[in-house]
């Protein structure tokens, strides 16, 4: 890459093509060819110095680079240069705090969405040594300890600690039992709502490995059956398919039991760590304080609207509140993710007491010292604090709610301002000493374009990555058009969309309509970024006008807006899906006796909603995955937004589209993979069956062991050829 001092922007504006002229996209482009995949560098990371960054190459080099040129400074590691290597190439990679060691991560072996088991091998610059991590079975989670010693890691449930000085492994729980009992990583729930698939952590000194264990005996199990399909080793030579069985908590039902253990290295005893009596808990996070003398436990009630941070001592195991937030309806994610320590033992919180989600700046004992960021706008992401310019860095939908930034403030606000320069969507990766950064941007219509900037003056100093070659492929084909767009609703809801318009588009025709939304709480489809072509651009090929909506319960509108839905999941986002075809149906170009719906998961359950409540509306609809009664979904995600069922029942029943089946009357197709441990199939069995009963026809498709993704093989195409098929039938 060349350094350069200026840059002209490049807009490439896909609706300048002519129709008669340029090559039309297909299913095969989007699914199978990867045509329109757009180039990213997110493997970028930082090393101590502040100076460099590495990247994997080719997933068989890791190469250095200058922050200052962008030009290669040298290999650190090239997997050809190691005789009897044993393996090829590798995935991902972790270096030791020192740098001087690197566990390299090969044949990962898929769990859950996170969690995945692994062959892990270390390379010692050092000594010039390679060496596997372990040969007695693969491992998950492997970790070096702070000073580069010992290498942490989870096996068949329990945690195992490897010595590199000595090459001796020593197990350190030994209770571990698959469906029983987890030391070290978290269980299904944890992982899917709680966002982490590590649970141990390195005290900063090495002194001390603190951990969660999951006794998950007390949670009930649930089966998913498991055919032959394209894997025929599952039950090859079996008149019976396998029954698979994993521990999922329901909503209401029982969590695992956890406790929080620390195992000292030199004595090698295990202490047990006061969170309370109360077991109906849940402990989202550990930490430790800087100076290694605390262990910090986020311990959060069942209701999700309390959390307390505990300071424990790792040597006796007693525990002391030092700060507890609040909230009247429940605690946002971003408090979990945004929190962090500083060198001095300061701590940062993203917290929404004021109605917007701002950081907040505390002392070591938990002392409140000043709120960092203030207005009408949401903080929707903290990268850091430079002490030695006493400045903090964060993201924000300041602008817009469609916009982020990449923003900068002093403690006292003095110092403040903004770093990205282009209206649209930017996030930032700073250096280690927040010398510099790597920005990147995209709107809709511009590719992410990711470029080297200093961060004191705010100097570009190159571009990283500009997707000229996907530019320059997409100025070959006919792409419809997108355009943004505001409605307010019949009770006065200010609402944001955009539409992607087929290409040729004539004002003076009418054209159907299928609204692809999917309107979780805190999601956001509605932005001005780069979204990849996909399926909705195909269908606006195929004639169609694809409308995509953020109802209320999305994201960067503020906490009332955020939380609106709260104890009421599917009754707002229902309505504001049929007052949006019902808003559509007012203009010139639509054809208002054939609008349709799309929604996956989330957007299957606002689907089902959708037209069962508006029935008139929508004359077909796809759901995929979907959620019908949130009974059915799991403890932590659920009971955040609508409480216990026991405390909540109205909530639960009235906006669930069981209690609504018999009201459908537009062509419904319902699609689940028969191996979903997400959403589970019997989602959509129990709706269907009330479908039945009700005696409402519709359209059903079940795919052979596949997940919530839904995907492998010819799985995606056969799926999207459906649905399209299915759209094309009942719309047009």
């Amino acid at each position: 890459m060349k350094k350069i001092t200026s840059l002209i922007w490049l807009t490439f504006l896909i609706c300048s093509v002519s129709a008669q002229t340029g090559l039309q996209i297909s299913l095969e482009d989007i699914l199978l060819n990867g045509t329109f995949q757009a180039e990213s560098i997110e493997e970028l990371r930082s090393m101590n110095d502040g100076n460099h960054y590495t990247l994997l190459v080719n997933n068989s080099k890791i190469v250095k680079y200058s922050y200052e040129t962008g030009q290669m400074a040298e290999t650190l590691f090239d997997i050809s240069d190691i005789d009897n290597a044993r393996i090829s190439g590798f995935t991902d990679y972790e270096f030791s705090d020192d740098e001087t060691k690197i566990l390299l991560i090969t044949e990962k072996q898929k769990i859950y969405r996170h969690s995945f088991k692994a062959e892990y091998y270390i390379w010692n610059s050092v000594t010039e040594e390679f060496s596997r991590l372990s040969e007695k079975g693969a491992q998950q989670l492997a970790d070096f300890s702070p000073d580069g010693n010992y290498v942490a890691f989870v096996r068949d449930n329990n945690i195992f600690i490897k010595n590199l000085k000595f090459g001796s492994e020593s197990q350190i729980t030994f209770d571990g039992k698959e469906n029983e009992v987890i030391n070290g990583s978290p269980d299904w729930v944890y992982e899917e709502e709680f966002g982490f698939n590590k649970a141990f952590w390195w005290s900063p000194d090495s002194k001390f490995l603190a951990f969660i264990r999951f006794d998950e005996s007390v949670v009930p199990g649930y089966n998913l059956t498991m055919y032959a399909g394209d894997k025929p080793e599952l039950n090859q030579n079996k008149l019976y398919p396998e029954i698979k069985t994993f521990k999922y908590p329901k909503a209401g039902g029982q969590n695992s039991i956890v406790t929080v253990k620390t195992y000292e290295l030199y004595s090698r005893v295990t202490m047990d760590i006061d969170i309370g009596q109360n077991q109906n808990i849940y402990v989202p996070r550990l930490n430790w304080t800087p100076d290694a003398k605390d262990l910090v436990i986020m311990r959060m009630n069942r209701k999700q609207n309390e959390l307390d941070i505990l300071y424990a001592n790792p040597f006796t195991g007693d525990s002391r509140p030092i700060l507890t937030e609040k909230n009247e309806r429940y605690i946002d994610e971003s408090f979990l993710d945004a929190f962090k320590y500083f060198d001095d033992g300061r701590f940062v919180v993203i917290s929404e007491r004021d109605g917007w989600s701002h950081i907040y700046l505390y002392d070591r004992l938990g002392f409140l010292q000043s709120q960092i960021t203030k207005g009408d706008y949401d903080v929707t992401d903290f990268y850091g604090y430079d002490k030695e310019k006493d400045i903090f860095y964060y993201q924000t939908a300041a602008e817009s709610p469609l916009t982020r930034e990449v923003r900068f403030t002093s403690t006292d606000g003095k110092k403040q301002g903004k770093l990205s320069g282009q209206t649209g969507t930017n996030k930032a990766s700073f250096s280690n000493n927040f010398a510099y950064y790597v920005n990147y941007y995209s709107n809709s219509n511009t590719p992410e374009f990711i470029t080297l900037h200093e961060t004191k003056k705010n100097q570009l100093l190159g571009v990283l990555q500009d997707n000229t070659i996907l530019k320059n492929k997409l100025q070959k084909y006919s792409l419809p058009q997108k355009e943004f767009f505001t409605f307010t609703t019949s009770t006065g809801v200010e609402l944001h969309g955009f539409m992607i318009k087929p290409a040729n588009f004539n004002i003076s025709e009418k054209y159907p309509v299928i609204i692809d939304q999917y309107s979780g709480p805190n999601s956001q489809k509605v932005t001005d970024s780069w979204k990849r072509i996909y399926w909705n651009h195909y269908l606006a090929r195929e004639g169609f006008l694809v409308v995509t909506v953020d109802p209320r319960g999305t994201a960067a509108r503020g906490e009332d807006f955020r939380k609106s839905t709260y104890l009421r999941l599917g009754k707002y986002e229902s309505e504001d899906m049929i007052e949006t075809a019902s808003y559509l149906k007012t203009l010139p170009f639509v054809d208002g006796n054939n609008i349709g719906i799309f929604g996956w998961s989330y957007g299957g359950f606002i689907t089902c909603m959708s037209m069962c409540k508006g029935s008139d509306l929508f004359k077909a609809g796809i759901a995929v995955a979907p959620v019908t009664n949130w009974r059915f979904y799991d403890t932590v995600y659920t009971e955040r937004y609508m409480g216990i069922p026991t405390d909540n029942p109205e909530g639960y029943d009235e906006n669930s589209p069981l209690a609504h089946a018999g009201k459908l009357k537009g062509r419904l197709l319902i699609i689940h993979g028969s191996a979903d441990d997400n959403v589970h199939p019997q989602n959509t069995y129990e709706f269907t069956e009330k479908l039945v009963q009700s005696g409402v026809q519709f359209d059903m498709a079940i795919y052979t062991n596949r997940n919530h993704n839904i995907k492998g093989g010819n799985t995606s195409m056969h799926l999207y050829t459906r649905m399209t098929e299915f759209f094309k039938e009942h719309l047009q």
